[in-house]
């Protein structure tokens, strides 16, 4: 006899602008929130394999970033904010507190709301993209500007070829990407590249982290780094767990900015049960 797997319904939370944001829920156990990073939604990304990799022993909440998947765009301005403030929806959906895993530019936004006091117990980051040192080039600061002007031209496949560009992808790579179904879903959300953009570029001038900047970090933190990840990313996370006060480095042998659910979720399950 067949068995047919339980499909995972959308709820909504509402944020305090009034976007409805959607998320799925996993599993059973203390509340635990994924944010996903640039390009990422739901259906494409590493929310759905952590959630289920660690839905045994914690009820995870894993949605669509504003402007992706089922989530809506907002009816003001892009700021971010209004992206703490989908969190904390979230947060308040997940029952008023929850755990918090960020990964990639969402690692950054996940800071963010620690930082201006989101109920968080416990808070993961996943590296975030940041240059805080001499050993890679400062990414330009119109960034955000100049990949916003390629989206209104209708120029989105330039504008996530240039954010791969960006991020170091290979040329090869991206051609290939081009012809592959992915591509469509890529542009698809291209829109949204400024917005993780602006999270970041200000920490990718070469310079370190201004003094005191997560003070207001006070929860229990992780920082995980990927051995194989460049220098640079490296000694990005081991700045941003020198500036919290109760942050730990875990550096995971053989990983790169890529997540690995099956790596990832026991350091963070081992971490979230300390």
């Amino acid at each position: 006899m067949s068995t047919t797997a339980t499909p995972i319904s959308t709820q909504y939370a509402t944020s305090a602008d009034g976007t409805r944001i959607g998320y799925e829920v996993r599993g059973r156990g203390p509340a635990l929130v994924v944010v996903d990073g640039a390009l990422c939604q739901r259906i494409m990304g590493p929310s759905r394999g952590l959630a289920e990799q660690l839905a045994g022993r914690f009820t995870v909440y894993a949605y669509d970033r504003r402007g992706r998947g089922e989530s809506g765009a907002g009816v003001a301005p892009y700021d971010l904010a209004r992206e703490v403030e989908d969190l904390r929806a979230v947060i308040d959906a997940a029952g008023g507190h929850a755990h918090v895993l960020g990964v990639s530019s969402g690692a950054a936004l996940s800071l963010e709301a620690a930082r201006h006091g989101a109920p968080i117990d416990r808070l993961a980051v996943y590296e975030a993209p940041f240059i805080v040192d001499d050993t890679h080039p400062a990414n330009d600061p119109r960034l955000p500007e100049q990949i916003e002007e390629l989206v209104d031209q209708g120029r989105r496949g330039d504008a996530v070829k240039t954010f791969m560009r960006t991020v170091g992808v290979p040329a090869p790579f991206i051609v290939l990407m081009r012809v592959m179904p992915v591509w469509r879903k890529l542009t698809g959300i291209a829109h949204t590249l400024p917005y993780d953009m602006s999270i970041v570029v200000p920490h990718e001038q070469g310079r370190p982290l201004p003094e005191g900047f997560y003070a207001g970090v006070t929860m229990p933190t992780l920082v995980m780094a990927g051995g194989k990840s460049p220098e640079y990313m490296r000694n990005a996370q081991a700045a941003i767990a020198s500036a919290v006060a109760d942050a730990r480095l875990e550096t995971l042998p053989r990983q790169t900015h890529m997540v690995k659910a099956k790596v990832v979720g026991p350091v963070l399950a081992e971490f979230l049960a300390d």
